[in-house]
C-alpha cells in the first residue's frame, strides 16, 4: 500500500494493573521522558484487578506535561456515549489538547454482560458503535447552537447541551478487523488502530484497500484516516520501516510493561526508523501531511492564508474554521470575529514562529489575543490571523522580599493576585479580574490602587518582546531603553510581550466600600465626587458608574477601595464621600485584594458580536461645563454606561516623558458605552472639547485622531520613530496603528 505521508509517531501500550497501583503511572512518565509521543492503556472495566482505565488517563494527563495520551481501546458498551464526549472534552480542556479517543465496539461479552452492558451480536456492534460515534461527534460539535437530538436504536439524547469545546479537534480512532467495522472506519474515524497480534498476513494491505475504498465511496480522501498499529516486542527497526513504507502505518505502539522494551523502542528503534523512513521520503519527494481535512472543512478556508505550510510546531494547535475549538474566537467581552486561523504558541519559541509566519501574511490582520477582554475587541478580526498566548500563563515568585514577581501574558490577574496573596503582595491591576497580563501591562492598568501604586506599567521592571522579526528582545530601563519605554503604554504596536517581570507592593487587608446614590442634581454631584476624590488620601481609589435617568431620577453607583484595615480612618476617609449625595444603599467590607479582583470576573463564554462602541477620555478637573455636557448625553439616553475612574496621585508621580503612557496630569479617566443609534459619536464631539487625551484599552475609535488624543505630540512623535526602528513594515498594526515614520502602509 502507498505511503500516505503521515509523520511518524511511536507510543506505549501499558497494562493498567493495580498491582501496585503506581506501574502504569510510572511507566506513563518513562514513556515521556524517553521522548514518546504517546501513551495508550487498554480498557476491560470487568477485570478486577486493573485501574479503571479514564481514571488513570485523567492521573497520567495531570503528572505529565508532553505525551498524548488515549484509551487502546475504550469498550464503547460500557461508557455512555454523551457522557464519555464530555469526559473526553473535559481530559483534552485539562491536558492542554492532548487527547484521542481510541474506540472498540466491544469483546468479552460475558465480561461486559457482567458488568450490566448489553449483549450485542457482531452485527448489532458495529451498529452501536455507529450510533455511539455521532454522539460523541454531536456532543463535541459546538459549532451548532440547537441541543442534540439523536434516536437511535442503541443510543437515544434527547436535547443535550453540546460542549464543552475540546481545545483540539479528538481523533477518534477505531480498533477494527472485519468489513464492517473497517467500512465505519473509513466513514466515521480519524484512525485505524489494530493489533499486530490479531492479523494475519495480508490482513493490513487488506484492511487498507477496504478502508481507502470505502472512504473514496464516502467523499473522503484515504489519507484521512491514520494507520497506527499496536506491535509486538519482538519488531526490530527493518520490520517497522517496511510496515511504514508498504503498509502506510505511521504511529508504532509498543507493548510497555517491560522498561527496557520501552528504553530499546524509544532510543534505539524508534530513531532508526524515522531516518529510514524520512530518507525514503526524500527519495520519493513525499510530503508529510500533518493534519488531513475534509473537503468540507477545507472550504471553511479563507483566501490569502498558506495553510498547508505551518511551523510543525504549531500545525497540532493550530485552530481553523472548522475545528471545535474555534468557536472561543467568534466572541470577544465586548466585539466579535471570525478570523481564518488561530494559532496557539505553547513556548516563546513557538511565539517567534507563529510571529514569523504572521509576516509571510502581512496583506490579513493579525490580532494578539490573551484573554479577549478588551473593550475595543482589537485581539480578534475577520479573516485574519490571530496568535492566542493564553497557554503562557505561568506566574512564578522571582523573589518575595522585593516583590519580585515573573508572568506571562496569559495569565490572568486574579490569578496573579491569588498567587500574591499568600505574601501579602498585590500589583494594581485594572479593576476586572478576568482580564489578561499581556494587554493590560502594554497599555496602562488603571486599577484599584491607581492613586497610591500607580499605573500596572509603572510596576513593570523589565519584558521579554517577540519583535516583528521574530527575534526576542529584553527590554529593560538599562538593556533596549528606548523598546521598553514603548512597551510601557504603546505596546501593541511594538511586539509579543511574552514575559513580565514586575514589583509588587505590601498589601494586606482592604475596605471595599459600595454606595449608591440618589442623585438629584447629577452637575452638582460630579463637581463634588471629582473635589472629593482630588481631596481624598492617596489610600483611596474608586470609579462612580452612572446610566441614563430612570423614572425621572438620576442614580449613580460607586465602587471604593480604601488601602486600610482600621475601622475609624476608614470610615474617616469615606465619610466625605458617602456625603456627596443621598445613599440609597451602601455597604463596606474587609477583603482580601485577591477577593476583591475574584468578585469581578466572570468564566461564563464571552458573548461579545458587531462592533461595539466606546469612547475614552482623560481629564484634570471634573468641571461644570464637562458635568453639563455628560448630563445632557445621559439625559438623551446616548450613553448606556458611563465610568468615572480615579487615577492621579501615583500616576501622576511618573514624569510624562517617562514611558508611552501620556496625560499624566489627568485626575480621571472617563469611559462612554453607546451605540451609532443613541447618538454617542454626537455627543461624545461636545465632551472632547473638555478632555485632553484618551485611554486606548476603552476606545473603539481608530485611525489619526484617536492616536492624537492618546498620546502627546512629542510622544507620537517618538513613538513613529520607534516604530520605523522596530515594525518597519507595520506588522502590528491592528491594535491603534502607530504609522512608521517614513513608510505608508496600508491599514
Amino acid at each position: 500500500m502507498p505511503d500516505y505521508g503521515h509523520p511518524l509517531r511511536f507510543g506505549s501500550f501499558i497494562t493498567p494493573t493495580s498491582a501496585p497501583a503506581s506501574r502504569p503511572g510510572d511507566l506513563a512518565l518513562l514513556s515521556e521522558e524517553l521522548g514518546l509521543d504517546l501513551v495508550t492503556f487498554q480498557d476491560h472495566p470487568y477485570q478486577a484487578t486493573f485501574l479503571d482505565t479514564w481514571t488513570l488517563l485523567t492521573w497520567v494527563a495531570s503528572r505529565t506535561e508532553r505525551i498524548h495520551l488515549a484509551g487502546n481501546v475504550l469498550s464503547l458498551p460500557l461508557r455512555q456515549p454523551a457522557v464519555l464526549a464530555r469526559a473526553a472534552a473535559s481530559l483534552d480542556l485539562l491536558s492542554n489538547g492532548r487527547l484521542s479517543l481510541g474506540l472498540g465496539s466491544g469483546a468479552f461479552w460475558d465480561g461486559i454482560a457482567a458488568m450490566g452492558g448489553r449483549r450485542l451480536s457482531p452485527g448489532q456492534a458495529v451498529a452501536a458503535l455507529s450510533e455511539g460515534i455521532d454522539v460523541i461527534r454531536g456532543v463535541l460539535d459546538v459549532s451548532q447552537t440547537r441541543p442534540l437530538r439523536i434516536d437511535g436504536e442503541y443510543y437515544q439524547v434527547n436535547g443535550v447541551k453540546r460542549g464543552p469545546a475540546p481545545t483540539h479537534t479528538i481523533p477518534i480512532w477505531i480498533g477494527a478487523y472485519k468489513p464492517k467495522m473497517l467500512r465505519l472506519t473509513a466513514q466515521k474515524g480519524d484512525g485505524w488502530l489494530p493489533s499486530i497480534s490479531y492479523l494475519q498476513p495480508g490482513d493490513l494491505a487488506r484492511g487498507n484497500t477496504i478502508i481507502d475504498e470505502a472512504a473514496r465511496e464516502a467523499g473522503r480522501d484515504p489519507a484521512e484516516i491514520v494507520r497506527l498499529l499496536n506491535v509486538s516486542p519482538n519488531e526490530n527497526a527493518e520490520d517497522l520501516v517496511r510496515l511504514a513504507l508498504d503498509e502506510g502505518i505511521s504511529t508504532f505502539i509498543m507493548p510497555g510493561d517491560d522498561p527496557r522494551v520501552l528504553r530499546r523502542f524509544a532510543q534505539e528503534i524508534a530513531p532508526a526508523v524515522r531516518e529510514q523512513v524520512e530518507a525514503d521520503r526524500s527519495r520519493r519527494g513525499v510530503v508529510s501531511r500533518t493534519r488531513i481535512r475534509t473537503a468540507a472543512q477545507l472550504a471553511r478556508r479563507v483566501p490569502n492564508i498558506d495553510y498547508d505550510n505551518l511551523p510543525a510546531s504549531l500545525v497540532d494547535r493550530a485552530v481553523e474554521p472548522s475545528d471545535p475549538a474555534y468557536a472561543r474566537y467568534l466572541s470577544g467581552y465586548m466585539r466579535g470575529g471570525a478570523p481564518g486561523l488561530v494559532l496557539r504558541p505553547q513556548t516563546i519559541e513557538e511565539v517567534q514562529e507563529a510571529v514569523t509566519y504572521a509576516t509571510a501574511h502581512r496583506e490579513v490582520p493579525l490580532g494578539i489575543f490573551s484573554a479577549g477582554h478588551g473593550l475595543s475587541g482589537r485581539s480578534l478580526n475577520h479573516g485574519g490571523l490571530v496568535i492566542d498566548v493564553s497557554s503562557l500563563n505561568s506566574i512564578e515568585m522571582v523573589d518575595a522580599s522585593t516583590g519580585r514577581v515573573r508572568i506571562g501574558p496569559g495569565a490572568r490577574w486574579v490569578e496573579v493576585a491569588r498567587e500574591l496573596a499568600p505574601h501579602e503582595l498585590a500589583i494594581t491591576s485594572g479593576d476586572y479580574g478576568g482580564v489578561g497580563v499581556g494587554g493590560l501591562a502594554t497599555a496602562g492598568g488603571v486599577g484599584w490602587f491607581a492613586r497610591e501604586h500607580g499605573l500596572t506599567l509603572d510596576h513593570l521592571r523589565s519584558v521579554d518582546v517577540v519583535l516583528a522579526d521574530g527575534t526576542l528582545k529584553h527590554a529593560s530601563e538599562t538593556e533596549n531603553p528606548d523598546l521598553f519605554w514603548a512597551m510601557r503604554g504603546a505596546g501593541a504596536n511594538f511586539g509579543v510581550g511574552v514575559s513580565f517581570e514586575f514589583e509588587a507592593k505590601p498589601v494586606g487587608k482592604v475596605a471595599f466600600a459600595q454606595f449608591a446614590f440618589d442623585v438629584p442634581d447629577l452637575v452638582a454631584f460630579l463637581e463634588s465626587w471629582g473635589t472629593a476624590i482630588e481631596s481624598a488620601d492617596r489610600s483611596v481609589t474608586g470609579q462612580v458608574i452612572l446610566g441614563p435617568p430612570r423614572g425621572g431620577k438620576q442614580y449613580a453607583q460607586a465602587m471604593i477601595l480604601v488601602d486600610s484595615a482600621d475601622p475609624d480612618t476608614i470610615i474617616e476617609r469615606l465619610q466625605p464621600i458617602a456625603d456627596i449625595a443621598p445613599l440609597i444603599d451602601q455597604s463596606v467590607a474587609l477583603a482580601g485584594y485577591d477577593e476583591i479582583m475574584a468578585a469581578f470576573v466572570s468564566d461564563e463564554p464571552q458573548q461579545g458580536q458587531g462592533e461595539p462602541l466606546a469612547h475614552s477620555g482623560l481629564i484634570e478637573h471634573l468641571t461644570s461645563g464637562f458635568a453639563k455636557e455628560i448630563a445632557a448625553m445621559l439625559e438623551a439616553g446616548a450613553s448606556y454606561f458611563f465610568q468615572i475612574r480615579a487615577v492621579g496621585g501615583a500616576v501622576a508621580d511618573v514624569p510624562s516623558d517617562a514611558t508611552a503612557y501620556g496625560w499624566r496630569d489627568a485626575n480621571f479617566s472617563v469611559l462612554a458605552m453607546g451605540s451609532a443609534r443613541s447618538g454617542l459619536d454626537d455627543y461624545w464631539k461636545r465632551v472632547l472639547p473638555h478632555l485632553e487625551g484618551l485611554y486606548l484599552s476603552f476606545e473603539t475609535e481608530v485611525g489619526e485622531a484617536a492616536l492624537g488624543r492618546a498620546f502627546p505630540p512629542a510622544t507620537l512623535a517618538r513613538l513613529r520613530e520607534l516604530k520605523r526602528e522596530y515594525d518597519p513594515t507595520g506588522l502590528f498594526r491592528d491594535n491603534f496603528f502607530i504609522n512608521p515614520a517614513d513608510v505608508t502602509v496600508t491599514q
